[in-house]
């Protein structure tokens, strides 16, 4: 299977990475969400009651970036390449193989959007933990390329599904423990992959409970973004 599905793989990866739009948002949103989005965050959760510091939010946005263009990415990944894929899995590929491709593409432009996200922050306020870091930015990444391809597997208008990935995004970035005083939302798919950040970013170590969740959170969004990649490649008749 592996072997049938890097090819396309490598196919959809280039299909994706040639936009020039695409090569813009993999700069421009980093910048952006470490840059700006950071100083929003660090004055709504301070708004909130929440103890999100200023050092603290520039670490995380690099995160929101990584999760905020893999999501939306991974959404289109799936809604706008539907006929597309269901012909390849006709043509003798497979769902499967159809579905391991995409998903192979998505973890490539992933690694890459996080890539970018990471050297930002890095630039801009230094790293105490990179390697944690790197880990925890690039597993936002992950767990929005599960949200995103969910979404697109079931919403098929390209502008219904933005906006509940926006919607989406913006009830787990601002409802986090850090952003308020409130208990009522403690659990958010992002929230151990955030402590991690965080905790990275002030060059403080993390316990072994917040790693084993945001790898448990990860690995759950990938087998979600493989059957959401399957169920779009694969025929009624299926």
């Amino acid at each position: 299977m592996l072997s049938a599905a890097l090819p396309t793989a490598a196919a959809f990866t280039r299909e994706h990475l040639r936009a020039p739009l695409t090569l813009v948002l993999l700069i421009w949103i980093p910048v952006f969400f470490v840059l700006i989005f950071a100083t929003v965050l660090g004055d709504f959760a301070t708004a909130l009651g929440g103890t999100l510091a200023s050092q603290s939010a520039t670490a995380i946005s690099a995160g929101w970036a990584a999760a905020f263009l893999s999501g939306t990415l991974a959404f289109f990944q799936v809604s706008s390449s539907r006929g597309a894929d269901r012909r390849l899995s006709v043509a003798g590929l497979g769902p499967w193989r159809v579905a391991t491709a995409r998903i192979a593409a998505a973890c490539a432009i992933g690694i890459a959007v996080s890539a970018f996200a990471f050297v930002t922050l890095w630039l801009r306020s230094g790293i105490g933990h990179p390697l944690h870091a790197a880990v925890a930015i690039l597993s936002f990444a992950v767990i929005y390329i599960g949200l995103g391809a969910l979404i697109g597997a079931f919403v098929k208008g390209a502008l219904e599904g933005s906006l509940l990935i926006i919607l989406l995004f913006s009830l787990d970035a601002f409802s986090s423990p850090e952003m308020t005083s409130s208990g009522a939302l403690a659990w958010t798919p992002t929230r151990d992959a955030a402590n991690l950040l965080i905790a990275a970013g002030g060059g403080q170590g993390s316990p072994s409970a917040d790693w084993l969740g945001m790898a448990a959170v990860a690995l759950g969004a990938l087998a979600v973004a493989l059957a959401a990649f399957w169920r779009a490649a694969r025929t009624r008749a299926e």
